[in-house]
């Protein structure tokens, strides 16, 4: 598995840790790397994408609910809900990762780590999220184009 795999599965376990305890601290964040010890090679990236999401957590919640159709956050699951929130920080703010590398990584994790259908679930909102920022390619966040 290559270092960037392991640092967003590593990711996704953190934020869903947080996102159950519904504490998105440092504290916790440092108790969860005090249990799971991230790989050395792992460690900067791990953390730039649990930082970068907890900083950007209201942009990126608001984009997600934008883009699901029928869905409520709080209703998505938590595996879900954080696989996407990696993977719209990713498409936002990682200009040096291409989108759709983001979004089959998504996908990828979604279905190792989640339900039978996360990957198709995933894959329908952080695309249209993609498409809606390649529309809008000035700036990183889409233009209103949705509900």
């Amino acid at each position: 598995m290559g270092h960037r795999r392991r640092s967003r599965e590593l990711a996704l376990q953190a934020l869903f840790c947080m996102d159950v305890n519904q504490d998105v601290s440092q504290k916790m964040l440092q108790r969860f790397c005090d249990n799971f010890n991230p790989p050395e090679k792992s460690r900067p990236f791990f953390l730039k994408l649990v930082d970068g999401v907890i900083q950007a957590m209201p942009q990126i919640d608001r984009l997600i609910e934008r883009f699901s159709r029928n869905w409520k956050l709080d209703r998505m699951s938590g595996v879900d809900r954080n696989v996407m929130r990696i993977a719209v920080y990713e498409i936002l703010f990682c200009e040096d990762i291409p989108p759709k590398v983001s979004i089959n990584e998504a996908i990828d994790i979604g279905k190792k780590f989640g339900a039978e259908d996360s990957g198709a679930f995933i894959n329908g909102i952080v695309d249209s999220i993609r498409i809606a920022c390649e529309k809008n390619e000035n700036h990183r966040e889409p233009a209103n184009t949705g509900p």
